[in-house]
C-alpha cells in the first residue's frame, strides 16, 4: 500500500492509502497507525483537505494508540512491567538465583542480570505472574463490589480480548481482561462495578448507570481515563 505523509497540527503524520470503488473517504486508526481508504480517482489534494479537517481527531487518536502501545510488554530482562499502575522488574534473589518480580523505583537504574532468558521464557514467566496477580486482585474487588450491590458474588474468568476490558454474559459470568491488572486500582474498580451492574440491569440504560454511580460515584471520570488505554 502506498505510504503518504501529511502535516497535521504541526506533526508529520505517515499514513497508508488504499483506493477502491467506494464512494467516500474512510479513515481508520489502530496499532498500525492511520489508514485512508479513498475512491479510485480522488486527488491527493482533496484527501489532504479532509485530513486537515479531521486533524484534531486524528492526532488525538494516534496519541492514544501510542500510549496504549507503552503497555505492551517488551519481554526483556531490563524492561519494566506495570502492575496496578506501578513499574515492576525481573529480579534475581542472591544467592539462590530465584527469579522474582520486584517493585521498581524511578531513581533506580536497572541492574544487569547474570542469566540468559529468551523472550519466550520471559513472556511465560511474566504472564504467569500477571495471571496470579490478576486472579487474586479481581476476586477481591468483585467480592467487595458484589457486597456493595447486595448481589451474590458471581464466577469470573480471565479474558484475553483485544478490545474489551470486561463483559457479563446472560449466565451471570464476569469476564475481565488480564491487562486490567496493569492499570491503577481505581480503574479496575470501575470495570468491576460496571460489569457487576449488569447483574441488575443487563443494558446501558439510565437505570444501569444509576446502579454504577451508587457504588462508584466517580465513574464518569474513570470512563474518560480508561479510554486512554483502549
Amino acid at each position: 500500500m502506498p505510504i503518504q505523509t501529511a502535516c497535521l497540527n504541526g506533526q508529520e503524520i505517515t499514513y497508508t492509502l488504499t483506493r477502491s470503488r467506494r464512494k467516500s473517504i474512510g479513515l481508520q486508526i489502530n496499532q498500525q497507525g492511520l489508514r485512508i481508504s479513498a475512491p479510485l480517482h480522488t486527488p491527493l489534494l482533496y484527501i489532504d483537505t479532509v485530513l486537515q479537517q479531521k486533524a484534531d481527531w486524528i492526532t488525538k487518536k494516534l496519541t492514544q494508540w501510542q500510549e496504549k502501545k507503552s503497555l505492551a510488554p517488551a519481554w526483556t530482562l531490563n524492561a519494566t512491567y506495570p502492575l496496578l499502575g506501578e513499574p515492576w522488574r525481573i529480579t534475581i534473589i542472591k544467592p539462590t538465583g530465584e527469579i522474582v518480580m520486584t517493585r521498581s523505583f524511578d531513581h533506580e537504574l536497572p541492574q544487569p542480570l547474570a542469566i540468559e532468558l529468551t523472550p519466550r521464557q520471559i513472556e511465560t514467566f511474566v504472564m504467569s505472574w500477571y495471571r496470579q496477580q490478576a486472579i487474586t486482585c479481581f476476586q477481591q474487588r468483585i467480592g467487595i463490589y458484589a457486597h456493595k450491590m447486595a448481589v451474590p458474588t458471581p464466577p469470573f474468568r480471565l479474558s484475553q480480548a483485544k478490545t474489551r476490558w470486561g463483559s457479563c454474559n446472560s449466565r451471570g459470568i464476569i469476564s475481565l481482561n488480564w491487562r486490567l491488572i496493569q492499570l491503577p486500582l481505581h480503574l479496575i474498580d470501575y470495570v468491576v462495578a460496571h460489569e457487576l451492574a449488569h447483574l441488575i440491569e443487563m443494558n446501558h440504560s439510565k437505570a444501569f448507570w444509576e446502579v454504577v454511580e451508587k457504588v462508584y460515584p466517580g465513574y464518569r471520570i474513570a470512563r474518560v481515563e480508561l479510554k486512554r488505554y483502549e
